[in-house]
This record gives structure tokens, C-alpha cells and sequence, in this order.
């Protein structure tokens, strides 16, 4: 049985002279967690727009599930939950309220699961309190409830952990691994904190001026410690245990 959810294959996208991202690949697979690791103005918020549809890549393409998201894009995007950038939510307005608008717009139906998802992302005490009382940690759990309310095989945060203070990050951590080992899903991560990654992901891509320079499981990239984001966007390549693309 094919367990791969997700595939870039040679994304690029190109802004008139400028390679905004170039021949990006990768496979995301079912109830593992994807790092994909790099710097402010990487590239990493260009790949993550072409996954989920919302520009269209100069070349390559994306499969969801084996499905070529140009070709079956409302089949491909129904797999997928995404919070690209920040949760977008109304702070004066309930969690509960905020979960009931986006969950009419997918359908009705999925009104009925947003005790359960509140339970889930650990908000369900919290969750009739105005958005505006929400800490940042609080509204980015909200943000992926909503991103699971179609009930995706696939989610896709960029940067989720971004402004969190420390507990913040570890509560944000133990939910992302939660959502993977437990609930199977296939989890794409974007962040530019190394140690984020080695604490939450199984793999990672490493993406520096538009371009994949490693890739592998976390263990093999950060083998014995010999690899940095330091020593990665100095050297462009560097020799570990994952691949060096």
C-alpha cells in the first residue's frame, strides 16, 4: 500500500527574472511529520502556496495522493487542511462562533464535529470565549482545528510555532506529534528553528535562496551534530547522512 500522501515534484516558480523557488521535491508520508526548514524569505511560503493551489507552479507539479493537483484540484485540496501564515479568525467572535462559520462554508454537516476537534487540539474549555481573550498559542490551536474541519489526510502549517514563548512551543510540538503517530495524518511543518524541527519532524527538507540543499530523516541530517542552518546556507551543501541535493 502506497503511504505517501503528499509529493513535490520539481516545484519551481519563477518571478520574472527571479527563481522564487526551483526544482523543490519531496514525499510526505501518512502519520509522519515533514520539516521543512530555511530561513525568512527561503522560499518557503512560495512552496506552500503551490501545494494547496493558491498560485500555480512555472513548472513541476504537486500530487495529493497520486492525483495531480492542476489536473483534479477540488478532489486534491478536499485531503488537504492548511493555516498558511497565521490562523485567519474573527476576534470578536467566539472560538465556537469562528469554527461554526468555516465549518458552513465546507458543510453543514461539520458543525457536529467541533466539540470533538476542540477536544482534540486541547481548546474545548476555552472554546466559547471571544478570539480577542485567545493568547497566540490559543488562536493558532483554533487555526488547525479549522484547518481539520473537512477532515483532511494532510495538513499544512507555515511557521505554526512563530511568536510562541517557550510553552507555547512545546503544547504546539505535542500536538503536531499527537495529530501524526495518533490520528495518522501526513503533517507538512515549515519553520526557520532547527531545533524545532529535531524535536518535531520525522524528515526534513532543508531549502536555502529557493533551492533543496538536504534532505533526509531528521537523524540522518543531523547526524553526530555536524550539521547547522549555519553551516547549510554558508556551504550550500554539506556531507551527512541524508542526501545532498
Amino acid at each position: 500500500m502506497n503511504d505517501i500522501a503528499l509529493s513535490a515534484v520539481r516545484l519551481a516558480k519563477r518571478y520574472g527574472a527571479r527563481d522564487a523557488a526551483s526544482n523543490i521535491s519531496f514525499d510526505l508520508r501518512r502519520g509522519r511529520v515533514l520539516g521543512f526548514l530555511g530561513p525568512n524569505g527561503a522560499g518557503k511560503t512560495t512552496t506552500i502556496r503551490m501545494l494547496v493551489g493558491l498560485i500555480r507552479p512555472t513548472s513541476g507539479h504537486v500530487l495529493v495522493h497520486g492525483q495531480d493537483l492542476q489536473r483534479h484540484r477540488e478532489r486534491a485540496l478536499g485531503h488537504i487542511g492548511c493555516i498558511v501564515e497565521t490562523p485567519d479568525l474573527y476576534p470578536f467572535l467566539t472560538g465556537r462562533e469562528n469554527l461554526e462559520h468555516f465549518a458552513r462554508m465546507l458543510d453543514r454537516s461539520a458543525v457536529r464535529g467541533i466539540d470533538e476537534l476542540a477536544s482534540l487540539v486541547r481548546m474545548d474549555r476555552r472554546l466559547d470565549e471571544k478570539v480577542s481573550n485567545y493568547s497566540l498559542g490559543m488562536r493558532q490551536r483554533i487555526g488547525i482545528a479549522q484547518a481539520l474541519l473537512g477532515r483532511p489526510s494532510i495538513l499544512i502549517l507555515d511557521e505554526p510555532a512563530n511568536g510562541l514563548d517557550p510553552a507555547g512551543m512545546y503544547e504546539m510540538r505535542e500536538l503536531i506529534r499527537r495529530l501524526a503517530t495518533e490520528d495518522g495524518l501526513a503533517v507538512f511543518l515549515s519553520s526557520h528553528l532547527l531545533t524545532e524541527m529535531e524535536k518535531t519532524c520525522d524528515d526534513v527538507v532543508i531549502i536555502h535562496e529557493g533551492k533543496s540543499v538536504v534532505a533526509g530523516t531528521v537523524k540522518e541530517v543531523t547526524k553526530d551534530g555536524q550539521v547547522s542552518l549555519e553551516t547549510v546556507f554558508l556551504e550550500r551543501t554539506v556531507p551527512v547522512g541524508g542526501h545532498t541535493l
